[in-house]
């Protein structure tokens, strides 16, 4: 890519279509010629009969032709295409070489696409005309950055692929494509075969396949539909030459896909599609540090799976809200690296060096929709087990487990909650997997068995690589690996050497079944040792300290393909294994990025073998599908207050993502916190939906006790606010689960018609109605926070400290709330407190909150309303016993729902008109109907009701009241 800088606002064109009218000018280059010489040669003069007689045959053959054009086009039929203008005059010199099209300078800077990408070329005339592109060169004062608009660009008549055929199938259609000249990539596929498979009424799948050769496809598990959907939502036109594809929703008329705006390429090692896009605002496109909504300022985006620098996962999908608040997203299934590159047409271009083209639409049609119907192909999230959503304690040098052991300890003492206790790597012994430091960690059994005993559990790390350095028949994880053969191979077929921290190291492949059998059996030795209850799995994109291995790599066409990505090192191999090395399944130029994918599948299926309950995983790297076996932190992080900030949109993309399992290292892991930094980001942190503090090897310590009273508390009650909303955020996560919704959610998902909400990352949703806004500067006491239109109550009228109060003094609630016509709104925000607000027409359920979630679980169950200006709410209750299997698919819970209605007001309390349950047996106040509750799957003895009010009346217009749920059975933790 040419070093272009970004535009500014001002010099930024938009468009409506890439192509623009022929320009008429002459080409005032060309060579001029001697005025004084006749325009003409001379020749001898005709008579006037033989000039008559050919006048009159010319007369008569033009006549004809005329007449033979249009009986022809009488008779042709007309044509469905969308309209093209015509190309440009393309001139060449006298030479005969080519020379660019005279209206390349008329093409707007915003549709100008990229035809020399590579990175860190100066591109030239000389080099674009090479490729038969325009070039239009910026001044140097306006060139600056990595990426920007590119000087050498494709003409709007490019070459591509022709759609010389289309016929219907029982699935939609099936085309053949045909390129009849060769692009400057090495080894075009010149036929290609297209399915258009109209899979569902707001799903369509396009795959773009080389009918003559098997390529490589990305091995995850999608829906195989068998009918045509009946009804689609969206129309497609198809343009012959050069072959466009055409998308959109057929309610609106919007554009969803236009694949005509640049040329399509299909090369052995280069496939690339461009499209315009709806609107600027797009979402996704993970892994990457940035805003939740991106850049479309010549911003491009490289995927391939990287350590240091927040590229751990690849994620190709994207969300596009439309003008008129509707949304869609595409998905394309393609796992080798590629980049992605937006621009302010708004239009997007896909560039991948392998596989094939095999996208999804998704229709919608708002976002939260969309999102489900990708997890309808991907796979929904796991149902996590309970104490996953507690709060979690970590550092890389605890150093030994008698200091492990005090942190927990100092934490019982001081009565802040904490369900989980990590490792990191310097529990092992000399780093290396399923051991641990027999001297320094002596201890670590006897602190998990004490854990245990308080209700507390415990998370190891493991790396991937395994040493090769040791004795044999010293190390049985990797002589058993070795007699298995289940480690990545190089090219010549030899074990693949790298480093990691042990020293030098093998690699499992665990695209190999076989390995997934080994790496249970290694689980199941350590766990008889240390009964640990979950699994971190760290570097695995795979990191290496090397690039490619001890003995480098090959110098071929994997290594080193005629495109290569922006990564980091510039080369495939760059802190990774060799490109072309071995797997089961592939080369690991088709599937590095699905690596953390794999260890995390084969992970959590050991897991389910050896505790018989719900895994617990955390992954570094991840892939589409993911959610469903792991969830993810968002990598190593510094303790500023941007990167408080930046943990957000890092959140909220891995929820649109699948993977609502999600948090960043709260308080930071690199470099040592300040005490008002980390009481802001345990704040935040406590809205994680994976809340772990994790800090760095000899920094200061950063755990609650680590601090002064004052933020102590601070930490304590933002931790206890967590626990208190468990029963919420419980809920969220089975609705996760069954139905493919957002755990923490951005605000346009619930405002999709509200614009000033597309941009915003500084706040987010619990769910629908629970909105949080976070501190995120340092030295403030206040913070400004955005409230769409309606009714929002201050969470805080019912804070940790008044629940118990609420139980012995009915109707002592008074609230402040404020009615927002969409607007900006400046909150308090002492340094004890986050700003919690909840929109109105809720029901929101919550719990008196302990020390760990199984003692909280035990406790009442209350229910928060917020009743709109109408007297309405509604909300619901998903409860089971927290880490038994599958309990949705067996039907072993409980699941409540509940809609409130305010008829009337009786003895300055609400009356009830008929919550709604299902499965639950209801003590009740007048007007509450009652069904069975099945047992055992309630585990609270009470559910209390408080309400607020929309008019901020005086505190006995308010009102309680109690729900008794029987059938109630405790939880035990053995």
């Amino acid at each position: 890519m040419v070093s272009y800088k970004r535009l500014t606002p001002e010099e930024v064109h938009f468009a409506g279509a890439a192509l623009l009218d022929p320009d008429e000018t002459t080409d005032t280059d060309l060579k001029e010629v001697n005025p004084e010489l006749p325009l003409l040669p001379q020749s001898r003069r005709c008579s006037i009969t033989v000039a008559l007689l050919t006048l009159g045959g010319l007369i008569v053959v033009l006549f004809g032709i005329w007449l033979l054009g249009t009986i022809f086009w009488l008779h042709k039929p007309p044509s469905t295409e969308p309209h093209r203008p015509p190309p440009p005059a393309v001139a060449k010199s006298l030479n005969g070489t080519w020379l660019q099209p005279e209206s390349c300078s008329q093409i707007p800077e915003a549709w100008r696409f990229d035809c020399y990408p590579e990175r860190g070329a100066v591109v030239t005339e000389e080099m674009c005309n090479a490729r038969n592109c325009c070039f239009v060169q910026r001044s140097q004062a306006k060139t600056s950055g990595r990426n920007g608009m590119p000087w050498c660009f494709y003409t709007p008549d490019y070459p591509s692929y022709e759609l010389v055929s289309i016929t219907d199938t029982e699935m939609g259609k099936v085309g053949k494509l045909l390129r009849n000249k060769k692009t400057y990539y090495p080894k075009d596929i010149d036929a290609l075969q297209m399915e258009v498979l109209y899979e569902e009424d707001n799903r369509l799948r396009v795959k773009i396949t080389d009918p003559a050769e098997k390529r490589y496809e990305v091995p995850i598990d999608v829906p195989v539909v068998q009918k045509k959907a009946s009804n689609p939502s969206y129309t497609i036109d198809f343009i012959k030459e050069p072959f466009g594809l055409i998308v959109k929703r057929t309610q609106t008329g919007t554009v969803l896909l236009n694949t005509s705006i640049a040329p399509l390429f299909y090369a052995d090692q280069f496939l690339q599609m461009s499209t315009s896009l709806p609107s600027r605002f797009i979402y996704g496109l993970g892994e990457h540090r940035s805003n939740f909504l991106h850049d479309i300022q010549w911003n491009t985006l490289t995927m391939w799976a990287r350590d240091l620098t927040n590229l751990y996962g690849v994620h190709p999908f994207y969300l596009s809200m439309e003008s008129d608040g509707m949304a869609h997203g595409f998905f394309m299934l393609n796992s080798n690296a590629m980049d992605v590159a937006l621009q302010p047409a708004p239009a997007l271009t896909w560039r991948m060096i392998g596989g094939i083209l095999d996208f999804y639409i998704f229709l919608g049609p708002d976002p939260s929709s969309v999102i489900a119907q990708y997890l309808d192909v991907v796979g929904k999230p796991a149902m996590p087990i309970f104490w996953a959503l507690g709060y979690h304690l970590c550092r890389w040098g605890y150093k030994s487990s008698d200091k492990t052991w005090n942190v927990v300890k100092e934490m019982r003492n001081y009565g802040i909650p904490q369900d989980v206790q990590w490792n990191d790597i310097d529990y092992m012994d000399h780093a290396l997997d399923f051991t641990y430091d027999t001297v320094n960690f002596s201890s670590l059994p006897d602190l998990v068995k004490d854990l245990h005993r308080h209700d507390q559990h415990y998370v190891m790390m493991l790396d991937p690589g395994i040493s090769n350095s040791q004795l044999p028949g010293s190390y049985w994880p990797f002589d058993e690996g070795m007699k298995r053969g289940i480690f990545i191979n190089d090219s010549n077929g030899d074990v693949l050497i790298g480093k990691v921290w042990p020293g030098l190291t093998a690699f499992p492949d665990f695209s190999n079944p076989d390995t997934h059998e080994w790496w249970y059996q290694n689980l199941k030795r350590f766990h008889e040792k240390v009964p640990f209850d979950g699994v971190w799995i760290d570097m695995n994109e795979p990191s290496n300290f090397f690039d490619g291995s001890l003995n480098g790599c090959p110098d071929n066409e994997l290594e080193n393909p005629p495109y290569t990505p922006g990564i980091l090192g510039g080369t495939l191999k760059a802190k990774t294994v060799c490109a072309s090395a071995r797997q089961k399944i592939s080369t690991h130029y088709n599937i590095h990025s699905l690596y953390g994918l794999m260890e995390a599948k084969s992970t959590e299926s050991a897991l389910r073998k050896i505790t018989n309950k719900r895994p617990f995983v955390i992954s570094r790297s991840t892939f589409p599908s993911q959610g469903k076996y792991s969830g993810h932190w968002l990598g190593d992080n510094r303790s500023q207050w941007k990167d408080l900030a930046t943990s957000i949109p890092g959140m909220l993309t891995f929820n649109i993502l699948g993977i609502p399992l999600i948090g960043a290292d709260i308080c930071g892991f690199g470099g040592s916190t300040t005490e008002e930094l980390c009481v802001r980001w345990t704040q935040l942190g406590a809205f994680y939906p994976f809340s772990r503090n994790h800090n760095s090897i000899d920094e200061q310590d950063q755990e609650p006790t680590a601090f002064s009273p004052a933020a102590r508390t601070a930490m304590k009650e933002a931790i206890l606010l967590r626990y208190s909303l468990f029963p919420h955020l419980y809920t969220l996560f089975y609705h996760a689960h069954i139905s493919g919704h957002t755990v923490a959610t951005p605000l346009l998902f619930q405002f999709p018609n509200d614009e000033k909400t597309y941009g915003i990352d500084k706040q987010f949703l619990w769910g629908k109605n629970l909105l949080v806004t976070p501190v995120l500067e340092a030295g403030r006491d206040y913070v400004v926070g955005y409230f769409p239109k309606g009714l929002w109550y201050d969470f805080h009228t019912v804070s940790q400290t008044s629940l118990e109060t609420l139980l012995e003094i009915p109707n002592s609630l008074s609230g402040d709330s404020l009615i927002s016509s969409g607007e900006e709104i400046n909150l308090q925000a002492p340094k004890d407190k986050i700003n919690l607000h909840l929109g109105e027409g809720s029901v929101v359920p919550t719990q008196r909150p302990n020390t760990t979630l199984w003692v909280s679980s035990g406790q009442p169950l209350h229910l928060i309303v917020s009743l709109s200006e109408d007297g309405l709410a509604k909300g619901d209750l998903f409860w089971d016993d927290g880490e038994t299997l599958d309990t949705y698919e067996k039907d072993q819970y409980a699941y409540i729902y509940f809609t409130v209605e305010q008829v009337q007001k009786m003895h300055n309390s609400p009356l009830l008109h008929s919550p709604k349950h299902e499965n639950s047996v209801i003590n009740y106040s007048p007007s509450c109907r009652s069904k069975t509750v099945r047992p055992p799957f309630i585990f609270g003895t009470q559910i209390k009701i408080f309400f607020m009010d929309s008019d901020n009346s005086p505190k006995d217009s308010k009102g309680t009241t109690t729900i008794n749920v029987r059938n109630v059975a405790r939880r035990s933790v053995k």
